[in-house]
């Protein structure tokens, strides 16, 4: 195992993501690395676990299934090879309806809904990066959460295959929407304080 030279001129693949040491975390950004340290914060890791319930028991019983990270999202570009796949992320919440996007390995294509928790090292990659990338592999629904204003930020993709104008939810908020069912989260209970 080994970890990425910093080679900047060089796009690396998911093949090269795979060699990289599994003591450390990596995500792979149109062929560029990220090192994924420091660990998340103790409120990131409670807002996305009370995310993970909540959507784990209202998706009971459907196609959908709700991931937390670690977990490997790649996203091709075309139907290429998954090892010459330049894309890899590690979105903080992924909920996948189809299964034939999954194998041994995470998730192939884009999920049906992506979260990611913001914090001072993400937050560039989240509100830039990732809103493109997620936007180009067709992603429903990307929401941004913003732990210190207690604030969701929903992105739901258009008919032209383009994030439109979003939703602002606040922490007393209800956020409704479809995903093979209707669903209700409850921003009280992923704000409450630890």
């Amino acid at each position: 195992m080994s970890r990425p030279e910093q080679n900047f001129d060089r796009k690396f693949t998911y093949k090269d993501y795979l060699t990289w040491s599994e003591k450390e975390q990596w995500e792979l950004l149109n062929g560029i690395p990220y090192n994924m340290t420091p660990s998340p914060s103790t409120q990131h890791q409670k807002i996305v676990t009370t995310l993970i319930a909540q959507f784990y028991n209202a998706l009971k019983d459907s196609p959908c299934q709700v991931f937390g990270a670690p977990f490997d999202v790649r996203l091709p570009e075309q139907e290429k090879n998954s090892d010459d796949i330049f894309t890899v992320v590690q979105p903080d919440l992924a909920i996948i309806c189809d299964r034939n996007k999954l194998d041994n390995h995470g998730c192939v294509g884009g999920p049906d809904l992506v979260i990611e928790v913001t914090s001072p090292s993400t937050l560039r990659k989240d509100i830039k990066d990732k809103f493109y990338l997620y936007e180009k592999a067709g992603v429903n629904q990307y929401w941004i959460i913003y732990p210190e204003q207690k604030t969701v930020v929903v992105f739901t993709l258009d008919k032209e295959g383009k994030f439109g104008r979003p939703d602002i939810y606040c922490e007393t908020d209800l956020i409704q929407f479809e995903i093979s069912r209707s669903i209700r989260i409850d921003l009280s209970e992923v704000f409450k304080e630890y």
